[in-house]
């Protein structure tokens, strides 16, 4: 695997190792020994998937308080999304920075998503899945969430959501949170 940094302190972009032959492809998309290497946690508790029907469907911006911050590995099974990732950590150099990049089921990109980072995707896509590889248990009453066109981060989605749930798109704006 090959770990590449991005512009948000310990958002790491993934990218596989394939072996090619006549049968397909063949790659590790998890190994504790080169996560550990690499610095990051190998401590995994929880699996999960997400299946959006619908090309333009947008979940997100999720993520948890302290004390059940999450660590997340997310990849593109099936299908593509552009994936975004907001830096809330407020002691951060990139606080209120975001990152995006399109996940898909061909280039079988990971993001490796540190705690304080909020998550979310447009799917490019109809018949798209994400797998999610998560450090603790989900904590449903620590579960929080940015709108995805608040103002405060000035995210450039490459579309307009076509479907978005209306918990995700009711969120307050940011600077209320604070």
């Amino acid at each position: 695997m090959k770990f590449t940094t991005t512009k948000l302190p310990g958002l790491i972009l993934i990218d596989i190792e394939p072996v090619l032959d006549e049968r397909g492809m063949f790659a590790r998309i998890w190994c504790k020994e080169e996560f550990k290497q690499a610095g990051l946690t190998t401590e995994l508790s929880q699996c999960s998937i997400s299946h959006n029907k619908s090309r333009g469907t947008l979940r997100g911006l999720h993520y948890q308080l302290a004390p059940c911050a999450e660590i997340k590995l997310i990849r593109c099974t099936q299908g593509a999304v552009f994936d975004v990732i907001v830096d809330l950590r407020e002691d951060s150099p990139t606080y209120k920075d975001w990152f995006g990049c399109e996940l898909n089921a061909k280039n079988h990109r990971m993001l490796y998503v540190p705690e304080g980072l909020a998550h979310g995707f447009i799917t490019l896509l109809d018949e798209t899945e994400m797998f999610y590889q998560i450090s603790i248990p989900y904590a449903p009453a620590l579960a929080a969430g940015i709108r995805w066109n608040d103002p405060s981060f000035n995210i450039k989605w490459p579309m307009e959501p076509i479907k978005i749930s209306v918990k995700d798109m009711n969120y307050p704006d940011f600077t209320l949170l604070k």
